[in-house]
């Protein structure tokens, strides 16, 4: 068996993509207006998004979700600054944060947004050793 993909429910499919957007995906023309898009990424990885609507009509058990996932996306990012600025970016255009950028125990810089279906989105930057820290007391 091999993971393949993870699809997204979605409210509002354009709202959702211009998120993503941001975020540098590039999507189908058109594809705002539909009910499901898929996306392949590096390494044959497939994201996808279906309405709730789309979910509904084929699965007669789905149940809407109350408030965002537990679960969070993880996007990779080439220099530290680049954590603060898209999260800046994302921010100022009206998205939650979730949790402002800073140093990571794991020596990374991090921070996470919420997409518009409260979907928790990370940002990390490359490990630097020399930022690790003692992680929290467990």
């Amino acid at each position: 068996m091999k993971l393949y993909g993870l699809h997204l429910f979605v409210r509002d499919m354009g709202a959702s993509l211009a998120f993503y957007r941001r975020l540098g995906l590039v999507f189908p023309a058109g594809a705002d207006g539909h009910a499901h898009v898929a996306l392949e990424l590096e390494g044959g990885f497939e994201l996808s998004f279906g309405t709730f609507a789309l979910t509904r009509g084929y699965d007669s058990a789905f149940a809407e979700p109350r408030g965002g996932s537990p679960n969070s996306l993880q996007f990779s990012v080439d220099r530290r600054d680049d954590v603060d600025r898209i999260y800046g970016e994302l921010t100022r255009a009206g998205y939650k944060g979730h949790l402002a950028p800073h140093d990571a125990f794991w020596g990374a810089r991090y921070a996470a947004v919420d997409d518009p279906d409260g979907n928790v989105v990370g940002l990390q930057s490359p490990v630097d050793d020399a930022k690790k820290s003692a992680g929290p007391g467990l």
